[in-house]
């Protein structure tokens, strides 16, 4: 859960955290277990992991709540959102919403490492400084190349990888470093 992901990330321990927030052990245990929701905490516990973990209650709850969906949905938004805000307020909303570490934090790779190299190219694009609040994670890397569905669908139909070979060619360069093949991020409807 993102609490235990918190504590890794702060070298803390569930034991530290139960004794600084003056929650029982047993209450945090089942928490970082998923035995108990956070949802369905007194305000009072929420707001004292909250405090303790540096985050507001909105974050910890948004954090531990939020439902994903599949990775073509996520880059679709990504891009619609980036053609509604324009790219400096793009840039300015997505840092200032902490999102590529939220996700990190919840193991939420492709997305993180997608939003990230979004930022990143949005930023060379615009000749903005980028962002070194992500240096940590600009060394990281997908295991697995993902490819855009249309590409995937493409060499099934004619078994061939051609397509794939030719879209890692024309890859954004922010997004190739990331194991993710992308090269058309403004031509969304």
């Amino acid at each position: 859960m993102i609490i235990t992901d918190l504590l890794a990330e702060r070298g803390m321990t569930k034991y530290y955290l139960s004794k600084s927030s003056n929650i029982p052990y047993t209450t945090l245990n089942d928490i970082c277990n998923g035995k108990t929701s956070l949802a369905k905490c007194s305000a009072g516990t929420v707001y004292r992991l909250a405090q303790e973990l540096h985050l507001s209650m909105e974050e910890l709850l948004e954090a531990e709540n939020q439902e994903r969906c599949s990775f073509e949905l996520f880059k679709s938004n990504v891009c619609h959102k980036l053609k509604n805000l324009g790219d400096i307020n793009f840039l300015i909303e997505t840092l200032e919403s902490n999102d590529i570490r939220i996700y990190y934090r919840k193991k939420w790779y492709p997305e993180s490492l997608y939003l990230l190299a979004m930022v990143d190219y949005i930023s060379r694009e615009n000749n903005v400084p980028l962002c070194e609040e992500y240096n940590d994670l600009r060394g990281q890397r997908l295991a697995d190349r993902i490819y855009p569905a249309g590409i995937i669908a493409l060499c099934a139909v004619e078994k061939d990888d051609t397509p794939k070979e030719e879209a890692c060619k024309s890859a954004i360069p922010e997004f190739i470093r990331f194991n993710i093949v992308e090269s058309e991020i403004r031509n969304v409807k």
